[in-house]
């Protein structure tokens, strides 16, 4: 990831600038009707905070946030895709969540003070806003359906990180990259009762997300195509037999063709 532009940022903020035509010089792009969160604000609400935001762009592999930064401002997702992660002792990246357009992120600084809990890197060309912990918590107060939507969202939060630690507790890294898999998986439109991830993810990512190897994930897939249960073809994966990937990923002492002790360091 580039830091050049993440020192930039940060000065910025520091020194209280306004970045926003330098960032954003369009400002018919200054819009959060797609913000999820404030969709039920009246629309002269909605203009203000728009006019309160800072507008920003950033490049694939630009960061945004870092972790333990004492910035605590809430960043709305015009366009584009975030990912939040964390890296190990050792640097290998753990991927917590990806922010599809319309969504947010950073709302846990905003409200409790602390700094940053995880690092923000942009994955595709990304425009997002960003708003003062005070206006975030101000519209908290003054709307509670923007509360309870917050609120929602932390519990979901909570429980799949409840089910994270269990994954980590109980499974070893070959079960957990076919638990990412199931996690991924969507009925294909196209076709009836046939599964697929659209777009796949690349190896790495899928390790990130299973806390595991790049070359565990790659010796699953490779272990799943050559039983026939998944397929890949160009930019998809077809899961071919859902039901046998998921009493792989039930029984703790299944491995295709590889019984025995898990190599993986992070088993």
């Amino acid at each position: 990831m580039r830091a050049g532009r993440r020192e930039g940022l940060h000065d910025q903020w520091k020194e209280g600038t306004d970045v926003v035509s330098a960032v954003l010089p369009d400002t018919r792009e200054r819009s959060l009707a797609s913000i999820k969160l404030l969709v039920n604000l009246p629309p002269d609400e909605l203009v203000m905070v728009e006019q309160r935001c800072r507008w920003w762009r950033f490049a694939p592999g630009e960061q945004i946030i870092d972790r333990d930064s004492d910035n605590r401002d809430v960043f709305f997702v015009v366009g584009g895709q975030v990912r939040i992660v964390n890296f190990s002792t050792s640097g290998r990246e753990i991927a917590y969540a990806t922010i599809e357009p319309g969504s947010y992120f950073g709302e846990l600084s905003a409200i409790d003070g602390q700094r940053r809990s995880a690092n923000v890197v942009a994955v595709t060309d990304c425009d997002l806003a960003s708003i003062s912990p005070a206006i975030f918590l101000k519209l908290l107060v003054k709307h509670p359906s923007v509360a309870m939507s917050v609120l929602q969202r932390l519990a979901g939060i909570v429980r799949i990180s409840d089910d994270r630690i269990m994954d980590l507790s109980t499974l070893r890294a070959v079960q957990r990259v076919y638990v990412e898999l199931l996690r991924l998986t969507q009925p294909d439109a196209a076709v009836k009762n046939l599964w697929v991830i659209r777009p796949m993810l690349s190896h790495s990512e899928i390790a990130s997300r299973a806390s595991t190897t790049r070359e565990t994930v790659a010796r699953v897939l490779g272990q799943l195509a050559q039983a026939g249960i998944v397929e890949r073809k160009h930019r998809a994966l077809y899961i071919r037999d859902k039901d046998k990937l998921e009493k792989l990923a039930e029984n703790t002492g299944s491995e295709i063709g590889a019984p025995g002790a898990d190599p993986d360091p992070a088993a």
